[in-house]
């Protein structure tokens, strides 16, 4: 029984859809309440995931990650709109579905090392744990812990409990656990927000292994520029939205040296809307509106005032 699957990458410059998306999120609306205040953590928010991709997420503390993230994991439910997995709507689950989505479509990684992995058993156990609610039989069971632990680099650990692990060896072993079932889809919260550089980079191969080599869809957020920088495409998330993507692609120079190199694209959802980035409307002053102007091949945009002084020079 071979361990991988067929699934392969998907490339860089070749976008998802709604046809062809593991993760499929359409209009997305999260609001909590409490003491008479309701907070809208999720403002219509649309997404699309492409199978077999490795995604980061990225935005500041309050914009929508986390609580997307659940969603998606099955540990919350959205108020308004429709979250699709790997065939599964998410919205419609019962608290029955939701658990056994958990346990066989959806892997979780939590950013606290503390949370991911039981204290009493070692890192073995504790990927053999989810697979008693599986359909593997004990040999092939044994089997997957062990050729997840060797594929992650940390068979040596395979003995070891949590204490006398290091947290990128915690965190590994997180990520052998959550794969234990053969999920489809793996969603890191921060994995790395706890490590040095160092050991950080080691998590997100580990990652990058679960992408490539089991062909399982990858979405992580994160803060650490390290990681996000490594993947082909970056969604930003701001008050509640999708605002803008980076794709990465690969180019060769005349040296024959090939790098990566990003474009950033503002999202635009189904009303039109989009979000510039805060960065680029601060730096040119744009604020309250701006002026539009359409050109054969695409619609230019500047700030107000200096649209109104200098008309002459925005013609390109």
């Amino acid at each position: 029984m071979s361990e991988s699957r067929p699934t392969a990458p998907v490339p860089a410059d070749q976008a998802p859809t709604g046809t062809d998306a593991m993760i499929v999120c359409d209009r997305l609306v999260r609001i909590y309440s409490g003491d008479g205040i309701e907070v809208q953590a999720l403002q219509g928010l649309d997404l699309l995931v492409a199978e077999g991709e490795l995604t980061a997420l990225i935005g500041a503390a309050g914009s929508g990650k986390s609580t997307l993230m659940n969603i998606l994991a099955g540990l919350d439910t959205p108020s308004a709109g429709t979250v699709w997995v790997a065939g599964n709507n998410l919205a419609a689950m019962t608290a029955r579905e939701r658990l056994a989505y958990r346990r066989t479509v959806a892997g979780f990684i939590w950013q606290q090392t503390s949370r991911n992995l039981l204290p009493y058993l070692t890192a073995r156990q504790n990927v053999l744990l989810p697979t008693r609610f599986g359909s593997l039989r004990r040999r092939e069971r044994r089997r997957r812990a062990g050729f997840l632990l060797d594929a992650l680099g940390i068979a040596y650990c395979a003995d070891r409990t949590p204490d006398r692990l290091s947290g990128g060896e915690q965190q590994r072993a997180a990520i052998a656990t959550a794969l234990a079932n053969q999920p489809k889809v793996l969603l890191a919260d921060e994995p790395t927000g706890e490590l040095d550089s160092e050991t950080a980079r080691d998590v997100f191969s580990a990652l990058q292994t679960a992408n490539t080599e089991l062909g399982v869809t990858v979405l992580v957020v994160t803060h650490d520029s390290a990681v996000s920088s490594q993947v082909r495409r970056t969604i930003a998330i701001r008050d509640g939205r999708t605002s803008s993507e980076t794709i990465r692609r690969a180019a060769t120079d005349e040296h024959g040296q090939t790098a990566l190199h990003a474009r950033e694209y503002a999202t635009l959802d189904r009303a039109g809307r989009i979000q510039l980035p805060r960065e680029m409307t601060t730096r040119l002053g744009m604020q309250d509106r701006v002026e539009l102007r359409e050109k054969p091949d695409h619609i230019g945009v500047w700030p107000d005032e200096a649209a109104r002084e200098e008309p002459g020079d925005r013609d390109e």
